[in-house]
């Protein structure tokens, strides 16, 4: 289920490469470098008639629904594929998982299902939810990936590393928290698409939910260190000292941008519940600066770790990526499509506050 972009065209590639016998099911409205020895279905998900009308009655060894965010979303997945398929691969996130300063984090750590959560994080639980009750009660054949801050080519989400490379190339002061020590951890897309590719033929894995990142884990001034020393340049690392990262995580301090697309500083007083909202939303876009996994729940300074020892037991699989080889291949890929365009205005408002 999907297969166009980014985790699912990864996974796409890696098991023709293996000679599997691949069909992706999309809307068919993104472009991508689809491989040629492919089967390609065409359904809208949230529409239920056209997908009970194009994958009704197939049956398929192994399904990976890498595009499902909604309950329902699984309902019928597994409407559709009761006692059809031998292994049902739902993709969730590592966003799911409550606050720890025990790391690393394994997959019997407790799930925050509280007010910190978010409404993407409460689905993929409740999508995990019914996928397990489904197993125990029959059998229904079920394994849970947690997928987190994923690092390659073609990522959805550019603010991560491509961010990261244009403000190098440009010149820009790179900003860190503190005093950059803060620990983070990141995975590449190839080595997450062997190891879904791995779970084909493990059969311990069913009904079992699982950790899927990198190896290595390092520093905010180490990734950016490892990032500038293959784009050949000197960083400008500017600290935002801790008491500023304070104010701007609990907002106490917002930059916020108006309809002119001017940026402005506003010391709130208002009521406890728009503060805390203010800070949430305040905390995702500080994720542009220095990525950071579900700043929502952990905060600026808190080191966030995940084990993945679970997996590499039961499948054999092994990440081949460190930090170092992440950045070369994609900062190639960055170059070879000529990067893309960013907006620096929250960033030089920052500045400005420092």
């Amino acid at each position: 289920m999907g297969g166009t972009q980014f985790n699912g065209l990864a996974l796409v590639h890696e098991l023709v490469r293996q000679g599997h016998d691949v069909t992706i099911v999309n809307r068919g409205r993104t472009e991508a470098p689809l491989p040629d020895r492919l089967n390609r279905l065409y359904a809208d998900r949230t529409d239920h008639d056209q997908m009970r009308d194009v994958l009704g009655g197939l049956e398929f060894d192994a399904v990976y629904d890498i595009s499902g965010y909604h309950p329902d979303d699984v309902a019928l997945m597994m409407e559709l594929f009761e006692g059809r398929t031998g292994r049902y691969v739902f993709a969730s996130s590592t966003v799911v998982y409550a606050a720890s300063d025990h790391l690393p984090i394994t997959e019997d750590h407790p799930v925050e299902r509280g007010a910190p959560q978010i409404e993407y994080g409460a689905n993929k639980l409740l999508c995990e939810d019914a996928l397990m009750a489904a197993h125990a009660e029959r059998g229904f054949p079920a394994t849970v990936v947690y997928f987190s801050m994923v690092y390659g080519p073609r990522n959805i989400i550019p603010d991560r590393e491509q961010r990261m490379f244009a403000r190098l190339e440009a010149g820009r002061p790179v900003m860190v928290p503190g005093d950059g020590t803060t620990v983070s951890q990141v995975g590449h897309v190839d080595d997450q698409a062997r190891a879904l590719a791995a779970l084909l033929d493990a059969s311990a894995t069913l009904g079992r939910r699982y950790n899927l990142t990198g190896k290595g884990f390092q520093t905010d001034l180490g990734y950016v260190a490892t990032t500038a020393a293959h784009l050949g340049v000197d960083p400008d690392v500017r600290s935002i000292p801790a008491d500023v990262m304070d104010a701007l995580w609990d907002g106490e301090v917002e930059i916020s941008v108006d309809s002119g697309s001017r940026q402005n500083i506003d010391i709130r007083t208002s009521d406890e519940a728009r503060r805390r909202q203010q800070s949430v939303r305040h905390r995702f876009k500080f994720a542009s600066v220095v990525p950071r996994l579900a700043p929502n729940i952990h905060r600026w300074n808190r080191n966030v770790v995940f084990g993945i020892d679970a997996l590499k037991r039961d499948t054999g699989w092994e990440p081949e990526h460190d930090l170092a080889s992440m950045v070369a291949q994609t900062h190639a890929w960055h170059h070879e499509t000529g990067g893309r365009e960013f907006d620096w205005s929250y960033e030089d408002e920052l500045l400005k506050m420092i």
